[in-house]
């Protein structure tokens, strides 16, 4: 299996890996950076172009994408897709997912600690980062991000491509557009509207990162 990604987050899903003995015949992609070996850890080779890669997955077609920024994410999941590569989730051992009516669609990573209730949705190739919690009766969409510590409680909804900061908290029954930004430990009390940027206690409306 490929995993898309050979630093931060894919050192973090290695782990995932590791803690359910299932790090045989694990291979990394990076075509980027210039200071990660061909072999990482002296184990998992790391394939650097996409030929190779399309070469693998005619024997193995699973990959996961182990890469922050959910634009980012979609483009890698587009990118190898188009060349036969079918798209897995890896959730670790340590992280605590409802049985009823609870659904994780393929691609999405749940790190450990992280508690997902029951009827939850989560899309496609979501990251969700160590020690989340999203409760009963909430659904996320494609390419989520949550950092560490993010909370989500009940009956809400979050929109698709959306990165939502570290320890942030969204209330009951708000809902969260499309491409929308919440700042670090910002507390969400109204619904936010597609492609907005929100901080604060209680969060509004800035511009992250922009004059």
């Amino acid at each position: 299996m490929l995993i898309i990604g050979a630093k931060g987050l894919a050192k973090e899903v290695l782990q995932i890996f590791h803690e359910k003995d299932e790090v045989d015949n694990l291979l990394f992609y990076d075509d980027i950076s210039t200071d990660v070996p061909d072999k990482l850890y002296q184990q998992f080779i790391v394939i650097r172009n996409m030929d190779d890669a399309a070469l693998l997955f005619k024997t193995d077609p699973r990959f996961i994408i182990a890469v922050g920024m959910p634009d980012l994410r979609f483009g890698l999941y587009k990118q190898f897709t188009a060349i036969g590569g079918q798209l897995v989730s890896a959730i670790s051992r340590y992280a605590r997912v409802g049985n009823y009516g609870t659904s994780i669609a393929a691609g999405s990573i749940v790190m450990a600690g992280t508690v997902i209730t029951n009827e939850v949705i989560i899309g496609k190739a979501c990251l969700i980062n160590p020690n989340c919690t999203i409760s009963h009766d909430t659904v996320i969409g494609d390419f989520v991000d949550l950092s560490p510590g993010v909370q989500v409680t009940g009956h809400c909804a979050i929109g698709n491509y959306c990165n939502i900061g570290t320890n942030a908290i969204i209330i009951p029954k708000i809902i969260i557009g499309n491409r929308v930004t919440v700042g670090a430990g910002a507390v969400v009390l109204k619904n936010v509207e597609d492609g907005l940027e929100v901080a604060g206690v209680p969060a509004k409306k800035i511009n992250l990162g922009k004059e």
